[in-house]
């Protein structure tokens, strides 16, 4: 409701599944280069995340690839399936360091980087992927790939005069929500603040279309349409120093997504955690990435570079978690 309907429809989200269609016990680890544990981390929480491993590992997207040279959807799906098949405990991500700058022309094999910008950068590649061949595709067509249809959901943003209370709704498709944990000490926290309506003023340049002059505002944010995989970055970086916010913020198990809704009447959205990224560090500047992943035998395993070993939700849920995965 609000929103621009998509003209055509990439990929039915009917055929999205959302469980394991093959169970078995974690892949392999995977070996650092140096300085390529931040993308280690994230290769493993995409590698494990169900309804996207399930797509790459059927090879429905290879199968129909014309795209010449650099794509990023058949290297994960080249990806995806040499870390689950491997009978070896660590494989080189050869594809991925390959083609590094396609990714992100920040990125070198041999310099640190940050894992939630890598994170963005892939499901970008992947998105524009998933995009190569359809030309002239209107907006909301754009959001029906599998990648959105996956990671992507709708926030909706209000906009109210405080001077005749006139509203204003836009919407914005997302595949990821940064969340500030300055003043949090749990997530659910950092979520109910990033509902709770702001107020703008004057120098902040909205203009009333009732008034016809720039006035306060309260502009509140909330999300419109869930996506089915819920990828959060709690935001560490205290400014452009580097400085780190090194807080511990609590996160549930199972979330429930309701309370943030544009609407919140109705059933619960209950999604569930299986992978969370750990930054080690004292500053956001270096240190190192880790991770833990659900496996599709749904034990949990801390994946550190080479090493996957098995450990307990305990362990999961103690973490001084940086990006945050749940599926519905």
């Amino acid at each position: 409701k609000g929103m621009t309907p998509p003209q055509r429809i990439l990929f039915s989200p009917e055929e999205i599944c959302m469980d394991w269609q093959q169970r078995q016990r974690p892949g392999a680890g995977l070996r650092n280069l140096g300085s390529t544990c931040y993308i280690n981390v994230v290769l493993q929480c995409l590698t494990y995340t169900p309804p996207l491993a399930n797509y790459l590992l059927s090879r429905e997207h290879s199968r129909l690839c014309c795209q010449q040279g650099f794509c990023m959807m058949c290297i994960m799906e080249l990806h995806v399936r040499k870390v689950l098949r491997s009978s070896t405990s660590a494989i080189w991500p050869g594809a991925v360091i390959r083609d590094l700058k396609f990714i992100g022309e920040e990125f070198e094999p041999d310099t640190a980087g940050d894992a939630f910008e890598f994170l963005r950068c892939a499901l970008r590649a992947m998105q524009r992927a998933c995009l190569s061949g359809s030309s002239n595709l209107d907006i909301s067509s754009q959001t029906t790939t599998i990648v959105h249809q996956i990671f992507g959901g709708f926030l909706k943003s209000r906009v109210t005069c405080l001077r005749c209370q006139a509203v204003s709704d836009s919407y914005k498709a997302f595949l990821h929500v940064l969340l500030d944990i300055k003043e949090a000490s749990s997530l659910t926290a950092a979520l109910e603040d990033f509902v709770t309506p702001k107020q703008l003023d004057e120098k902040n340049c909205f203009q009333c279309r009732k008034c016809e002059k720039k006035i306060t505002v309260s502009k509140r944010i909330t999300v419109h349409h869930t996506p089915k995989v819920f990828t959060v970055c709690l935001e560490r970086a205290a400014d452009h120093t580097g400085k780190k916010i090194s807080t511990f913020v609590e996160y549930p198990e199972y979330l429930d997504l309701r309370p943030y809704m544009s609407d919140k009447a109705g059933e619960p959205l209950l999604y569930s955690l299986y992978a969370v990224v750990v930054h080690s560090g004292d500053t956001c500047l270096d240190g190192h990435f880790f991770c833990y992943t659900k496996a599709s035998n749904g034990l949990w395993y801390k994946m550190d570079d080479e090493s996957v070993d098995n450990c307990g939700i305990h362990a999961v849920l103690r973490q001084q978690a940086y990006l945050l995965f749940y599926a519905r």
